[in-house]
């Protein structure tokens, strides 16, 4: 398995997980997922994903100035329905890095450590907006992504066109591979901590 050299170099998000400790998944219970955790996840690399990836990471660091964020302790609520558009693969992604589920989420052991019900969505397509709030303190923060600040290449549409007209040659195959990653790779490494792409509400508590 090879991964373009950036996946290494992008933001990881930190946190602990009482339940993974408890269970032993984690002497410590520290679980530390980098940007290649996610493309695993999701099967793929793109502006969605990587946007998710940061996504979660804002929330969580504005939840949790002093540490690490723990993971079963954050409700997350989506501004639509989880089939409309990419909302479901960015739930996907916020479900790693918090542990908040919808109802086929994990019930918990005694009451203790449930992560079912901790992810909602809305009937209809509300904003872009993601909200995330501290089951503990109240605290909550809602995130809303903006990837315009980070273009892509205008070879991008030529080239996919001819990709899926079953005419493009391996050169122009890869060379799309290329652009398609590198818009990737900006968005990670140049914009991780851009308030144009990454808007930050705190809410009252």
């Amino acid at each position: 398995m090879t991964f373009p050299d950036f996946y290494a170099q992008a933001p990881i998000v930190q946190t602990f997980d009482p339940l993974a400790k408890l269970l032993g998944a984690s002497a410590d219970g520290f679980l530390d997922y980098c940007y290649a955790d996610v493309v695993r996840l999701a099967g793929h690399s793109c502006p969605t994903v990587a946007g998710a990836f940061l996504t979660g990471r804002a929330a969580l660091r504005a939840l949790y100035p002093d540490g690490r964020a723990e993971r079963g302790m954050v409700e997350v609520s989506m501004p639509a329905p989880p089939h409309h558009g990419t909302t479901g693969v960015v739930a996907q992604v916020l479900t790693l890095l918090t542990g908040a589920a919808a109802e086929n989420g994990f019930q918990g052991l005694g009451g203790r450590h449930a992560r079912d019900g901790l992810m909602s969505f809305a009937a209809s397509p509300e904003s872009d907006a993601i909200g995330f709030r501290r089951r503990d303190t109240g605290d909550s923060v809602t995130v809303e992504l903006n990837t315009a600040p980070v273009p892509g290449d205008p070879q991008m549409r030529p080239l996919i066109m001819a990709i899926l007209q079953d005419s493009a040659s391996d050169a122009q195959k890869q060379e799309f591979a290329r652009i398609w990653q590198d818009r990737v790779r900006r968005l990670l490494l140049d914009f991780a901590d851009d308030l144009r792409v990454l808007k930050l509400t705190r809410l009252p508590v």
